[in-house]
């Protein structure tokens, strides 16, 4: 008997895929996956689609996928009921009933029900990055070039704009130069070393004094000297003749050492190795200056200070240990503030609150001023938790903030003593945390009114991350006109969705968060009822402007987190606060920061572990920081 099981089972596997692969399509046209993977809407469901389609992912599938049935009734089970909308499916009817489709479906259930248990045996894969060459961002060049040379000139922040990719402006996939960025680099590059030196600055980057414009000992020096910081790393003997003769040629030719100096830094400025910086490089040697870069550029945002460089040439960066100390001695740093703030600000994507547009008629309180003081309450709220070690999961709950004048008239609130002044926020007012916050809510509506689907929207990318399926191509998103006949409000409106499938099981997923959010307008006010005015047409001109108030539904629920009805931000920021998907997203976000790319399968191990420090640190975002660069870092060792 047991041999024919030994022998049986690998067969029972195969046959199991093969089967697979023959309904997979079937699966692809209901667009099941799309909610059903690791960052999908559906991620917390027992049903997870793998990344691939291997032999060995598929039948680790295939053995998940007896969680979904009822083996005395495979017909009856979760595998076919929900997809076809038999039993509530929060992404709606994906097949229809009766069709080929779930007769194929049910065919697929009722084999794996008759069939052996099997437990397929899948290799767990590891992560193995290999080379990667980031390009310095905008920010971090201006940084760099400030720490270099004593710049301040900020000369990125003319630079072609950097696109946002995975929610991040460092995603290394996106890195690429053009040429109309290399023209900006090149003439950054002499604009920076010509300041250098005609302002005496280029004096203090010679280490010594030459004894003409032949001085071959100091040019040497210089070069390497120089080199080093501006490569993060010791130049190759390569690298330094070939600096080392472009200094002697202008130098002889200006009759200056300086002016050959000058020259030099031009052109490391413009070289890739100050323009990149290469991690998992192929070079053992260089791997202590890799990481002394990317401790670096992740905690500062800005190239490595002379005691990073030198704890990689020391060896002082060759453990686990030593990153975690090295981590912790860079976060006393006040660069650690200033590289968060940037993590926060386009995390929370503030390049957008500062460049919306509100109805003025509808909210003359309006400016670029208000707008900017809204994320400065967002990051102050950031900094108190991060630099005070507090438990960050509060950035979705706390009943306080740190709010303006304006801010409080918003908030209904009284003004705080002090521009940014803590207060408190009463239960009555309804709000809590970031859900709560003028920046969020008014970021997730339109000029002159709210967006449920934008902002139930936000909450799954941005806190949950979890990825909303696209709509269908050629699906109109207008909502019906409003009118003084038939005034409606933005759930009634949005109910037009619902009559649509296709529309329907995505905007069930999103709409219904943003519907406990409806009391709050455009720009954040409070507001018990939704006031419509409807202004006379042109022709009516005599007639006075007809005003409608309707009442406000806001039960909301987060379809796929248990227990998650709420009507209000408090409500919706304690859940958040206290949701694992929540909690791992906080996680995933500083990962793709820090990592310059999303998470793939290979990465889980390395968010899990930095999630189990993270909670058991007591949600210390410092303590995520240094545990995720840690595992980034040595993934392998300690496990």
């Amino acid at each position: 008997m047991l041999l024919i099981r030994l022998f049986l089972l690998p067969l029972l596997v195969m046959a199991q895929v093969a089967e697979l692969r023959q309904i997979w399509p079937i699966l692809e046209r209901a667009g099941c996956r799309g909610c059903h993977n690791p960052d999908g809407v559906a991620s917390a469901t027992r049903l997870r689609f793998p990344e691939g389609m291997s032999d060995e992912e598929l039948a680790g599938f295939a053995a998940s996928l007896r969680q979904l049935l009822d083996l005395k009734a495979p017909d009856q089970s979760l595998l076919v009921m929900k997809p076809t909308a038999r039993v509530a499916h929060a992404g709606g009817r994906r097949i229809q009933a009766g069709s080929a489709e779930e007769q194929a479906l049910v065919g697929l259930a009722t084999r794996l029900a008759r069939a052996p248990a099997v437990t397929a045996v899948v290799k767990k894969e590891r992560h193995s990055a290999g080379p990667v060459l980031r390009r310095l961002t905008h920010v971090q060049y201006n940084n760099t070039v400030r720490d270099l040379l004593g710049d301040d000139s900020r000369p990125a922040d003319q630079f072609p704009p950097e696109d946002y990719v995975h929610g991040f402006k460092n995603q290394y996939e996106a890195q690429s130069i053009s040429p109309l960025l290399a023209d900006a680099y090149s003439a950054a590059a002499e604009k920076l070393a010509r300041r250098a030196f005609s302002q005496g600055i280029g004096q203090k980057l010679i280490p010594c004094r030459p004894a003409g414009p032949d001085d071959a000992t100091c040019r040497e020096r210089f070069v390497r000297t120089f080199g080093r910081r501006a490569f993060r790393r010791p130049l190759s003997n390569e690298e330094a003749s070939r600096y080392g003769a472009l200094l002697r040629s202008e130098a002889l030719r200006a009759r200056s050492f300086t002016a050959g100096a000058q020259l030099v830094v031009e052109a490391m400025l413009q070289s890739p190795a100050f323009l990149f910086r290469t991690e998992n490089g192929a070079d053992p040697k260089l791997r202590p200056f890799e990481i002394a870069s990317q401790l670096s550029y992740f905690l500062w945002n800005t190239m490595p200070d002379e005691a990073l460089l030198q704890a990689a040439e020391n060896g002082g960066l060759n453990r686990p240990e030593d990153v975690l100390r090295v981590t912790r001695r860079m976060l006393a740093d006040a660069r650690a503030r200033a590289a968060t703030d940037e993590f926060i600000a386009q995390w929370m994507r503030f390049d957008r609150v500062t460049s919306m547009v509100k109805d003025r008629r509808l909210f003359p309180i309006y400016s670029l001023e208000l707008a900017v003081a809204m994320t400065e309450e967002t990051r102050r709220l950031f900094s108190h938790l991060v630099w005070n070690n507090l438990n960050f999961m509060e950035f979705f709950s706390a009943p306080y903030s740190f709010i303006t004048a304006d801010l409080a008239a918003i908030y209904n609130l009284p003004a705080p003593k002090e521009e940014f002044g803590r207060v408190e926020l009463p239960p009555s007012t309804g709000r809590a945390g970031i859900v709560g916050q003028a920046a969020f809510l008014a970021l997730t509506s339109k000029p002159a009114e709210t967006s449920p689907t934008a902002r139930g929207l936000f909450v799954r990318e941005q806190f949950l991350c979890q990825e909303v399926p696209q709509p269908p191509p050629g699906v109109s998103t207008n909502l019906p006109p409003l009118s003084p006949e038939k005034p409606q409000t933005n759930r009634e409106r949005l109910a037009v969705h619902l009559s649509n499938e296709s529309c329907a099981s995505c905007h069930n997923l999103i709409d219904p968060i943003g519907f406990g959010l409806e009391k709050y307008d455009a720009l954040g006010a409070y507001r018990e009822k939704l006031k419509l005015v409807f202004q006379p047409s042109r022709k009516e001109k005599k007639k006075e402007p007809i005003t409608v108030e309707l009442d406000l539904d806001t039960s909301a629920h987060i379809a796929g987190l248990p227990n998650s009805a709420f009507t209000s931000p408090l409500e919706l920021g304690t859940i958040l606060a206290r949701s694992p998907q929540c909690q791992q997203c906080v996680v995933k976000q500083l990962f793709r920061y820090a990592a310059g790319r999303k998470e793939t399968a290979a990465d889980q191990e390395i968010i899990a572990r930095a999630l189990d420090d993270f909670r058991a640190s007591g949600f210390r975002f410092q303590e995520l920081m240094a545990s995720l660069m840690r595992w980034l870092i040595f993934p392998t060792e300690g496990s």
